[in-house]
């Protein structure tokens, strides 16, 4: 029998056919079914996530997981729902401009992934983060070059800018590092990989080669 997740694909891609709330009131029973199958994979996940992060014991798996409601008051897409379901963990809960993990799952191709690090942080927490890259840029090289960290994640997930960020050098030895306007890198996934009844112990597993790089971009930010 497959497992739940081919519904809850397919669930998404019906949704993303028919974003509108009359045909999610319709459907509704099977989103919740859905959503409660999801939030139980997403707390062994969590739970296994533990074991190697006791920081996240500190909060519930229901505040972690984010809601399918879109918020479209400052967007031109007034599309009320979110076509792929998601969840973040950090020791700091849902604290913005922190390091953590993200986890995506889309019903389409290329697009689902196990995300770690900071995302849009504030111009403070930016510059903060570049300078503390740059004056331990032996340690960071390290950590990027963990053989588990480089094999998981080969790539950036950042936007960048198109020459260097004020007040530093253009021909700076870590110009490309400095020119990302955030600090996070990604694991691709296809869907097969939720179609495995075991996928919350393995993400939880591929998570955890990335911890170092989060850890170093979190102690960086509480620096004094």
């Amino acid at each position: 029998m497959p497992y739940y997740t081919s519904d809850l694909f397919n669930f998404l891609e019906n949704l993303e056919q028919n974003n509108n709330r009359e045909w999610f009131a319709a459907h509704k029973d099977t989103y919740t079914a859905l959503r409660k199958l999801w939030m139980d994979d997403l707390a062994r996940m969590h739970e296994a996530m533990c074991q190697w992060e006791p920081r996240l014991k500190a909060y519930r798996t229901e505040t972690c997981a984010y809601r399918i409601y879109r918020d479209t008051r400052f967007s031109p897409d007034k599309t009320p729902y979110k076509t792929y379901f998601s969840a973040i963990f950090s020791p700091y809960g849902k604290q913005p401009h922190r390091g953590s993990y993200y986890l995506h799952m889309s019903p389409h191709k290329n697009e689902s992934g196990l995300f770690g690090g900071v995302w849009m942080p504030e111009a403070p927490v930016l510059k903060k983060l570049r300078h503390a890259i740059v004056d331990n840029i032996d340690e960071f090289e390290e950590i990027l070059n963990e053989p588990l960290l480089k094999k998981n994640y080969k790539q950036w997930e950042s936007e960048k800018l198109k020459t260097a960020p004020k007040g530093w050098a253009k021909d700076h030895p870590q110009i490309e590092l400095l020119r990302l306007k955030d600090f996070g890198m990604v694991h691709n996934v296809e869907t097969s990989f939720f179609i495995d009844s075991s996928w919350p112990e393995k993400a939880a597993g591929i998570f955890k080669y990335i911890k170092p790089f989060v850890d170093f971009l979190n102690y960086s930010i509480d620096e004094e």
